[in-house]
């Protein structure tokens, strides 16, 4: 089973910025959908972004302008850019991809996230 492996998480201050990363350990051609999704301390996990094989993508309105969602099929990586970041983006970020084979989902163990006032 493919698994996924987030990185580029960490701690920055508002209107920062940060480029989480998701590898693939195999193809990423595997997942009809990939995305990214965060948890805040407390709440309830929801979705960033999605973008699926033909690249079309869907952002959440609270990120919409800010995030940006994109996938390197050559790297087998989605990437997620997170500029004008703000304290209430803090959270963990996990990358989700939704395989073709099941309609099953894989997750990634998550990044955190931190920006500070």
């Amino acid at each position: 089973q493919v698994q996924l492996v987030e990185s580029g998480g960490g701690l920055v201050q508002a209107g920062g910025s940060l480029r989480l990363s998701c590898a693939a350990s195999g193809s990423i051609f595997s997942f009809s959908v990939m995305g990214w999704y965060r948890q805040a301390q407390g709440m309830g996990r929801e979705l960033v972004a999605i973008i699926d094989l033909s690249g079309t993508t869907q952002h959440a309105d609270s990120v919409k302008g800010r995030f940006t969602i994109s996938r390197d099929n050559a790297k087998n990586t989605v990437a997620l850019q997170m500029n004008s970041l703000k304290p209430e983006d803090t959270a963990v970020y996990y990358c989700k991809g939704r395989r073709r084979v099941d309609g099953g989902v894989n997750w990634g163990q998550g990044t955190q996230v931190t920006v500070s006032s």
